[in-house]
This record gives structure tokens, sequence and C-alpha cells, in this order.
């Protein structure tokens, strides 16, 4: 039988004692990729390498940046078991803490571009060998609007698939969600128009895209630099119809994006894409209102365990 707390709970109010060992797991219990015997088998092993660790369910959305923003929250390392949302939401609460604990990720939940991107295990002993080892990275984000991303936050078609790709189809089918809903949108949709200014320079496109990893929507790399390096690259468009995006589409998976007709790939520091009317956004897989969208790099970090 698994057992959800173990030692005394975590709240706001009751913070873990801040000791070197101290480890926090959070995980969402509704979330598709879930699974308590996992979870269990990190912790144990986890004990038998001499850390106190505990595992809290979330009972509301956004509990986890609630968490992650108290001063109190005195872990050595708080680990994220879910997706990329879920460590966007770490991040968030993060970014202003005093002193922000080391973040792990176990790999649950639809889309894991961060742990492909870091190479981190997917099994539970492998991932509890990685925390005791307590080898660290500095996780590098953008912001959007000041909203910390880690992957991406892009504006066009994708973002309108991620604002229309209903929950349940989500949680039942996963990333063939997304397929079938590009499908469904994709040839009935108005086209986008985009203003991008980058570090000065004026870009015109249908669909940006500024990344702070190596990988877009999986294994397919659409940059040169990943996550634990300081820097953006942007990637415009110029068209988005159906033609246009298979064309793109196979471009993406052979590598070569960057080398499409029609396509521009920039590094930048610091960006501002508009729009004559909305244009729908999203932050590391999660819908984000609309057009106008700031984007910057920023230098702060937070350390992140790699194996």
């Amino acid at each position: 039988m698994t057992v959800f707390w173990w030692s005394a709970p975590v709240s706001l109010r009751t913070p873990v004692p801040d000791m070197p060992g101290s480890v926090l797991i959070m995980a969402n219990p509704t979330s598709g990729g879930y699974r308590a015997e996992f979870l269990d088998n990190v912790r144990t092993r986890l004990e038998d390498h001499g850390f106190h660790t505990q595992i809290r369910l979330t009972r509301h959305a956004g509990e986890i940046g609630e968490v992650c923003t108290s001063p109190g929250l005195g872990v050595r390392t708080l680990v994220v078991a879910g997706g990329d949302g879920s460590i966007n939401e770490a991040l968030t609460g993060l970014q202003n803490h005093p002193d922000p604990p080391q973040l792990a990720v176990i790999p649950f939940g639809t889309a894991n571009v961060l742990a492909l991107e870091l190479g981190l295990p997917r099994n539970p002993r492998a991932i509890a060998d990685m925390i005791w080892r307590q080898k660290t990275k500095p996780l590098h984000f953008g912001l959007a609007n000041g909203r910390p991303f880690v992957l991406m936050a892009s504006t066009g078609f994708d973002a309108e698939v991620v604002h229309a790709v209903p929950l349940a189809l989500k949680r039942k089918l996963g990333k063939l969600a997304y397929v079938l809903t590009a499908f469904r949108i994709g040839f009935k949709r108005a086209t986008s128009h985009l203003e991008i200014s980058l570090d000065g320079e004026r870009l015109k496109g249908k669909f940006a895209v500024a990344s702070n990893a190596r990988h877009y929507g999986g294994p397919f790399v659409i940059c040169p630099s990943g996550a634990t390096e300081p820097n953006l690259h942007m990637l415009v468009l110029e068209k988005d119809d159906p033609w246009s995006s298979f064309c793109y589409g196979m471009a993406l998976l052979r590598g070569r994006i960057h080398d499409a007709d029609g396509a521009t790939m920039r590094p930048f520091t610091s960006a501002t894409i508009t729009s004559p009317l909305p244009v729908a956004a999203q932050v590391d897989g999660d819908p984000f209102g609309a057009t106008p969208i700031e984007i910057r790099r920023t230098e702060k970090t937070v350390p992140i365990l790699v194996p």
C-alpha cells in the first residue's frame, strides 16, 4: 500500500527543517503520468542513502508555485514529479526566492522535453542515485512578460493548438492529442501576422518561437544551445499555410528547421512580438494569453540536478 505522506505534512506554515539531506518530492496525483509506486521507490532509495524524504501530493492547481514562493521552504532539494508545465510552475515560484533549493525532476506528464534536454534517467533507482550524487548545473531561463520559461515561448499555430487541445483528450492520448488537434484546426484557422523586434532588428512572420532549449516538442533539435547555457534564440517562419507547415515539420524532423525556406534563426537578448490582432501564445507547453509579448534573457539561474 502506498502512503501519501511520510513524516510531518509540509505546508507553507510548517517548513521542513533545513538539513543537508532533506528532500521534498511534489507530484500532481491527477496527472496522466502519475505513478505512486514509482515515487515510493524513489523515496525508499533516497532514505537508504540517508536522505530525509517527504512526498507531497498537490491538492489544487498552482500549489507547486505557492510552495516554491515561500521563504520558509527549508529543503535542500525540491523534486518535481511532473511534465514541463509543472517544472515551469516551480521555476516561476523559485525565481525570486532568496535562497532557492536545488531542483530535480522526475519525468511524469505529457511532455518531458527538459528531461530529454538534460539526459535525465527514467527509473526510480537511477533518479534517486542522481539526487544522492548532488551534481548540479545552472538552469537558465527566459522571461515572457515577466513569466519564466525554461523551454520556449511562442506565438502562432503551435500556441493555437496548445489553447485548443481538450484537457481530457490530452490526459487520454498524450502527445497524440496535439497532433489530432493540429489537424482539426489547421485547415480552418485564420493566418497570423506577426512583427518581431530582435535587439532592434525588425522581422515579419507568421510564427515565432523564442527558445531557451535545444529541443522542441520532443527529440527535435531547434537551436544550437541548451537550457544550461545563457542563450536565447528566436525562430521566425514566414508562412503558416498547411503545405508550408508540413514542409517546416519535415525540416524539423531532420533537425534542419533553421535552414528551411522562409525560416530565420537569430540569437537575441530582448525581443518584442506584436500583431494587428491578438495571436495566441504559449509558454513551456501551457496557454499564455496572446500578443503582445516581451521576451528577454535573465542572468538568474536555479541549480538543477543532472546525471
